[in-house]
């Protein structure tokens, strides 16, 4: 480690998470510590906490204290992650009838989020200081397994087109201090693959982060401008928020000189799982609880795929718990190379995305549509299908109803994106089919040059 990234590791971030009221440090520290445990030993840390976290949103969160009172649940009483299969699950339909009563009543200063895009059916929720705090944490540590660490020079290919707007004078000088670098994710033609590969030679990060579809498109870029990209001292390329496929991990392996770890998790459910430098897929499971249930909500046994059910014991100002996350995968029994006590994931199955090309031929991602609708009130799910660069089709479910308001600034912000000029379908709705296969896709692109993720 330089002195430099020690200095931010140790000092600066610290200092920055303490203002913002965040025990970060604290709860990563305590992480390190846990994550050498037995299984056994971190399964009575998880009962524990899933006790406590139960006990006080019993108290507090009138949604449960109902809930808890009306099955008979006394949850001092629970002795096993079992014991959660007496509850019903949340789902995002839950949330958004019980948004009020699911907030703790002594909590304050929560953030309010929106989330679910890329699974076609938005969500406003809200997160406290706490679960904030773990979230970093957890994430911290999984990038500690790979020796680089908060301070060490970062790419970051991210960001929705609101975020990528809001780089106020306070957020530039911290992104410097803490050398992380962020490129518009959605923008993907020729000009600015260009413009990115030159920013992350000018950088040489020791650490890369972002979609495995926008990685690996720039990968394919590199490769085809004949750019080198594997003499800049890379350590790791973090992935996350699609489904990591062979070839995109392949791909940017090569050109980048630098292995692929995998992250899988997101704003609702928390950072549930992360790859270690051993292969292994370790849950975060001294942070929460995932379950694996087939169709009928039954509990599914190791090797057998199923969806992922995430109980996040940290979200007491807002609980998640029994959260269908609509991804499947398989728990792993095996302990990992790496000596690890956390548990795996193995054959997570998320979701895909198309990009989309606008009308004068700029390839960006999918997302890029879907932030625009993922706030809009009214909409309670969704399907965008590019017919071609002069139409696209905007299925929509309004829960109860799409006001002219609601659908004027839908039709505008595709515009914004795709061309002005672009014909904007907006079909009501009254359910989301899926595919022949059987799966959901929520951003379609028929147009010739569009990649899928």
């Amino acid at each position: 480690m330089g002195m430099y990234t020690k200095v931010v590791s140790s000092l600066l971030f610290p200092l920055h998470e303490r203002m913002k009221r965040h025990d970060s440090v604290a709860v990563r520290r305590q992480m390190e510590r846990d994550q050498w445990l037995r299984p056994d030993q971190l399964s009575e840390i998880q009962v524990a906490r899933l006790r406590s976290m139960l006990v006080d949103i019993g108290l507090h969160v009138p949604y449960y204290r109902d809930l808890f009172a009306h099955i008979g649940l006394e949850p001092s009483s629970v002795t096993g992650v079992a014991d959660l299969r007496r509850l019903p699950f949340l789902t995002k339909a839950v949330i958004r009838e019980n948004c009020e009563t699911l907030q703790h009543e002594r909590t304050t200063g929560l953030a309010r989020y929106n989330t679910g895009g890329s699974s076609g059916e938005p969500l406003i929720f809200f997160i406290g200081k706490k679960r904030v705090s773990h979230d970093v944490a957890a994430k911290w540590r999984a990038t500690r397994w790979w020796d680089v660490d908060i301070g060490d020079p970062e790419i970051v290919v991210w960001g929705s087109p609101i975020e990528l707007g809001k780089q106020d004078h306070i957020k530039h000088w911290r992104d410097k201090l803490l050398r992380t670098r962020l490129l518009p994710a959605f923008e993907m033609s020729d000009a600015r693959l260009d413009e990115f590969i030159a920013s992350i030679r000018a950088t040489r990060p020791r650490m890369l982060f972002g979609y495995p579809s926008a990685l690996s498109h720039i990968a394919r870029h590199a490769q085809k401008r004949g750019v080198p990209m594997n003499d800049l001292g890379l350590r790791v390329a973090f992935v996350t928020s699609e489904r990591l496929y062979d070839e995109q991990r392949d791909i940017i392996s090569m050109v980048f000189g630098c292995p692929v770890a995998n992250g899988y998790g997101g704003r609702d459910a928390g950072f549930i799982a992360h790859e270690c430098p051993a292969g292994g897929m370790h849950i975060t499971a001294d942070d929460l609880v995932v379950e694996i249930v087939n169709e009928a909500g039954e509990a599914q046994p190791p090797g057998v795929a199923g969806e992922i059910v995430v109980t996040h014991l940290a979200t007491n100002d807002f609980p998640f718990v029994r959260y269908r996350t609509g991804d499947v995968a398989t728990l792993d029994t095996r302990l990992c190379a790496c000596g690890r006590g956390l548990p795996l994931l193995k054959e997570i199955q998320g979701r895909s995305t198309d990009f989309v090309v606008a009308a004068d031929g700029t390839v960006m991602h999918g997302l890029a549509l879907i932030y625009i609708l993922r706030d809009v009130a009214g909409v309670k799910a969704f399907k965008i299908i590019q017919e071609s660069q002069e139409r696209t089709r905007v299925l929509v479910v309004a829960e109860p109803v799409l006001s002219a308001d609601a659908a004027a600034l839908i039709v505008d912000g595709f515009r914004k994106r795709l061309g002005a000029r672009v014909k904007i379908d907006l079909e009501l709705v009254h359910d989301i089919p899926a595919e022949n296969s059987g799966k959901f896709r929520y951003v379609i692109s028929h147009v010739a040059g569009a990649i899928r993720s």
